[in-house]
């Protein structure tokens, strides 16, 4: 049986169920982001006060676009905080003001996130789910070049 969209609605279940993990996981990630936004001190504090910013509003962004897919799939996207701390694999971080640790922190949400990305793109495949895999395709290739950046300046 498929779905309006033409998948599988099995697939889509499966699919919904792996992207309601990411997407409580951008939720925690864009709330850690957040934090280091508002608390980082030292140094480097302009430099990585907007940079968090802009990662944190990457995410806000990513958090509709995952619950929109979701929706689209004929799931239904978590919406509790709630729900979100009992899904989410990211965990909270609290009063980091550590320009190094901050970055550190970032870098470990954006690897798992990334694993998670992958898992995502291989069932969308397998379903042939152009959608979520297109989007998925997006958000590793933009991870990948993130991940290589912050890596170069922890170095």
């Amino acid at each position: 049986m498929k779905n309006l969209i033409g998948i599988d609605k099995g697939k889509a279940t499966e699919l919904c169920k792996m992207l309601n993990q990411l997407l409580a996981d951008y939720q925690l990630f864009y709330q850690n982001l957040r934090g280091l936004h508002w608390n980082i001190k030292g140094n480097e504090f302009f430099e990585l006060h907007v940079k968090f910013e802009e990662y944190y509003n990457d995410a806000v962004i990513k958090v509709d676009e995952i619950a929109e897919r979701i929706l689209t799939l004929e799931g239904e996207p978590l919406h509790t905080f709630t729900d979100y701390l009992q899904t989410a694999k990211i965990k909270e971080i609290k009063y980091i003001t550590n320009g190094k640790r901050g970055v550190e922190l970032i870098v470990t949400n954006f690897s798992a996130l990334i694993l998670q990305e992958r898992e995502i793109l291989s069932l969308a495949g397998e379903s042939d789910d152009e959608g979520t895999a297109s989007l998925m395709s997006d958000y590793i290739s933009e991870t990948e070049k993130t991940l290589w950046m912050l890596n170069s300046y922890l170095k």
